[in-house]
Parts: structure tokens; sequence; C-alpha cells
């Protein structure tokens, strides 16, 4: 089989550079693999012929190194979490058991990653080569989901919240929206013009938020040693586990907010082709990324427990931080610091997180499952997938101004996760189904191999994230965490 008829029966390419070389055919079955190659010193990747060919060299660079990884990721796990429970112990808890579920993830993206170290986009990549049949089934399902939930307003709906709060102005829903809309067509003029300057946004953003949870965290610790306002800072850790739900839709939401609070340490896979060398840099710096955050969310919690009454976590939304900054330091210019430092670190996950969506849509583009595949493919004018980020503004924008304003955390986080369960269960079931082709086909050893337990572990908690909300909530029908 030539070169010529590969490429003829291949998605749309993006670009001239993208044939595939004839490296042989292997085939299993009814399908066919091919041998490509890319430019970032990968191994090779071992690929069913239907999915998008590998770019021989990235039309965005290789702008990914070590330093941009452990941010990428950072940038955008580092956010603002709600769960359904507000005990204090169970809370924690939540916490370390969101860090084992993302260590367990993490461990089946690395394995992944290995198998095609060539090809950007993640879980478009490893749902079209773990299941390329029915052909374009899954790409097309998971393209529809990207496309149609690629939006960002959660994020800036929160950095609007700071962006009002250092100013001590209450907004009304609208004023809410409007900075909010203004803050994200900012950010995506800000990525659009230059590949090289969104990853130096992400990485100068990412040392400011590491910084600031650094702070409240030594701040807590202070807090708890008794050596400020504060009267009685462990007040909330005595009968820390009182009023705990065991209401198994409870738990499951709870699940799904920590998740979602992680969510970002895999941003990394989402640029593989644009890395050097990816999976021994990414063996190395995303474990990292993910302790570090790990760490620091837990000790910010205790931090915030320590400071701030039950009562008043329990009726809070998403300015925790700003009550435990008022309770340590009062309603100084202190206060109004470190809230422009929170925005700060709502405008880096913003940017870290279209850098890695963009990636994703473009991919998407690139299987030839979106219309004019060849316009989403593109990098022109600028080397950045242009298309990908007006997408993600325009949706963003849309998602701002429809939901109401006081339940649109909530909402977009339930709308967003629960869709997603189902592909990564698939996906992680993927792992089994690749592993099993390619000891059929006789194929290396890939460059990084998961514990099994690890995948058996991450498989089971995404069925219980897909099976647990058909669990009626402690409510009934009215008792879920929106409005409407």
């Amino acid at each position: 089989m030539s070169a010529t008829d590969l490429e003829s029966k291949s998605p749309v390419t993006g670009g001239p550079e993208d044939t595939r070389p004839d490296q042989g055919v292997l085939r299993e079955k009814n399908l066919e693999f091919t041998t490509e190659y890319g430019g970032n010193g990968s191994g090779p990747s071992y690929q069913e012929i239907s999915g998008a060919p590998v770019e021989h060299s990235s039309p965005l660079g290789y702008n990914v190194g070590w330093f941009t990884i452990i941010f990428l990721n950072i940038g955008q796990m580092i956010g603002t979490g709600v769960f359904s429970t507000r005990s204090v112990g169970l809370s924690l808890l939540y916490w370390v058991i969101g860090l084992i579920i993302a260590g367990s993830a993490l461990a089946v993206y690395l394995e992944l990653a290995s198998y095609f170290p060539n090809r950007s986009g993640a879980e478009v990549v490893y749902l079209e080569q773990a299941y390329p049949r029915p052909r374009y089934f899954f790409p097309t399902a998971f393209a529809v989901l990207s496309v149609l939930l690629s939006f960002s307003s959660s994020n800036a709906i929160v950095l609007a919240q700071y962006l009002f709060a250092t100013n001590g102005h209450s907004p009304s829903p609208w004023e809410l929206k409007g900075v909010a809309v203004a803050s994200m067509t900012v950010i995506t003029l800000l990525v659009i013009f230059n590949t090289r300057l969104s990853m130096w946004l992400s990485n100068a953003v990412g040392i400011v938020k590491l910084s600031t949870l650094v702070f409240i965290t030594i701040t807590g610790w202070v807090v708890l040693g008794g050596h400020t306002r504060v009267e009685d800072p462990h007040a909330n850790f005595r009968n820390s586990f009182a009023g705990t739900t065991s209401n198994g839709n409870g738990i499951a939401n709870a699940l799904v907010k920590i998740n979602f609070a992680y969510a970002g340490y895999t941003n990394a896979f989402n640029v593989v082709n644009e890395t050097r060398n990816p999976i021994p840099t990414l063996r190395k710096t995303a474990p990292i990324s993910l302790l570090v955050v790990g760490i620091l969310y837990i000790t910010c919690n205790i931090a915030y427990f320590a400071a701030v009454p039950k009562a008043s976590i329990a009726s809070s939304k998403l300015t925790v931080a700003s009550l435990f900054f008022t309770a340590v330091f009062g309603e100084g210019s202190g206060v109004k610091g470190l809230n422009i430092l929170i925005a700060i670190s709502a405008f880096g996950n913003i940017i870290s997180v279209i850098i890695g969506s963009s990636r994703v849509i473009r991919e998407c583009g690139r299987q030839g499952v979106l219309p004019y595949p060849r316009i989403w493919a593109s990098t022109r004018p600028f080397g950045t997938p242009l298309v990908a980020y007006i997408l993600k503004w325009g949706l963003t924008l849309l998602m701002i101004l429809a939901p109401p304003a006081g339940d649109a955390f909530n909402f977009i986080v339930d709308l967003q996760s629960y869709p997603s369960a189902l592909f990564y269960f698939a996906m992680t079931f993927g792992v089994f189904i690749i592993r099993y082709r390619r000891k059929r086909l006789h194929l290396p050893r890939p460059e990084f191999k998961a514990w099994t337990i690890a995948v058996l572990f991450y498989l089971a908690v995404s069925a219980f994230i897909l099976v647990m909300p058909w669990y009626p909530p402690a409510g009934g029908a009215d008792g879920g965490d929106v409005s409407f």
C-alpha cells in the first residue's frame, strides 16, 4: 500500500506535511495499523489508519518544556471547587480521595500518551484509537461534547466576582456578567496572536497562583497557632464530621465537584506533539504538578476551616477565600490585595484551559468529523488554533449570559462533568483494548505502563460517578444544587 493510498483514506490532515510514510501495514482482524513518526523526538505511534495522521512537523511549534508542562497543569488545576457536603472532616477527606483518584487517572493518561507520543489532543486521540469501529462514532460523539461544552464561563464568573471584591462592591447579576464577558474577551485576544506568548503567560500567572496558595497555607498555620485575631481556630475541627451526608447522590455530586477542582492535571497531554521527548518529560513533571497542588488544596482548606466559622462556610458560594482574608486581616488593604491575587489566579486558569481545549477542538477538526475540517485544523495566520479560540470565546459568552448568575458555577460544573464521565470510563477501559491489540500485533512495550490496579480503580470511580446520580438526592426532585 502506497503513501498516496493511505492518505486517500485519512481524515483531513491540516497541512501538506501530514503524509503517511509507507511503513508497512499491520492487520488485526478488520483493522489496519501503520507506524508513524513525529518531529518531537518521540518514539513511533502504531495507530489505526482511519484516524488523523501524525503531523511530522508541528505547525504550532515546540514551545512546551518541562517548566511549561508543570504550569499548564497547575494553571488549570488551581481554582475554587465546591462540593455538596459542608462537614469539615468529610470535606478534607474528599480532597485526599480526589488526589488519589487524580493520581490513578494520571497513570492512565501517561500509558495512553506512551502509545501515541506524537499526537496532541489527549482524549480525542485515545478514544479514536481505542474504538476505531464503528468508524468515526467515538470521534464524532466526543467532538459534539467538546464543541458544545467548550466554554470557560464558570472561571470567567469567578474572575469577575473577585474583581468586584477588590473594590468591596456587590455587583448586580448583569454587572457580574458584563465584567466576565470583558475578561474573557481580553484573555482571548492575548492568546490568539502568538503561541509562545500564551505559554509564557501561563507560566507567569502559574507562579502567582502557587505563591498565593503558599501564602494562604502559611497564614493558616499562623491562625492555628493562635497568633491572629481569630478567637478559636480549632472550633471547626471539633466534631468535624457532624452533618455528613450518606446520600449516594450527594456523595457522587461531591466527587464530581472535587474531580472538577483537580481537573487540569492532564492538561499537558493536550500539547504532546508540541513537546520534545514528551513521555520522559511528562513522567517527571506531571506527577510533580499534581502532588504540589493536592498538598496545597488540603492545607488551604485547613486554613479556611481554622479561620472561618462553619456557618459562614455553609452559606458562602465562591467567596470563602474572601471570608478567610476578612477573618484574619479585617476589612483592610491586605484583603483587597489578596483578592487581586485570586483574580489573577482565575485569569491564569482561563489561559491554561483555553490553551488545552483549543488543541482538543483542533484535533477534532483534523479527524474530519467537524464541518469544514480544514478550517478547524488550520493555524493561519498567526500560527495558533484561531478558529478554536474564537469558538471557545463565543460559547463562553453565551453560557455567561444564559444561566442565572447565582447558580452558574454549579450548573456548568454539572453540565460539563457528567457527560465527560462517560468518555473517561470508555477511555480508561480502552487501555485494556489497546493492550490486547498491541499484544496480538507483537508491538514493543510502551515507555510507561500503568499498574493495572490503578486503571481498575479509576474505572470503578468513573462507573460510580456515572451510576450514582440516578439515585435521588436527599431533597427529592428539588434537592439538587441549582434552582432550575
